[in-house]
């Protein structure tokens, strides 16, 4: 059984067991987190979200991921800007995915 959820704006297709990495969400490690925002489940497609579907995960961490240099110039001057960023996520074991 698989689920197509929406967290973070983005949409990700997931099944038990699965860990994904998404943008952070409130919560300590080892928390249960629930996502109501389903968009499809198997063979069923939702008008946005299908009725009364769910997954159930478990938070394993919350992080940050590499550090990205950005390089800023401006032309005809001699501006020039280095700077770095780390984005947060947090890493998400899916146990089950619920259908009432």
């Amino acid at each position: 059984m698989f689920a197509i959820i929406e967290t973070g704006g983005k949409q990700l297709l997931v099944k038990a067991g699965d860990v994904i990495y998404i943008e952070k969400i409130e919560g300590n490690e080892g928390e249960q987190v629930v996502f109501d925002r389903v968009l499809a489940l198997d063979d069923k497609i939702g008008t946005p979200f299908v009725e009364k579907a769910s997954v159930l995960g478990t938070i394993e961490k919350q992080g940050k991921a590499k550090k990205i240099i950005v390089y800023r110039h401006n032309a005809k001057s001699t501006h020039k800007r280095k700077l770095g960023h780390r984005q947060p996520y947090t890493r998400v074991k899916i146990s089950e995915i619920k259908v009432k």
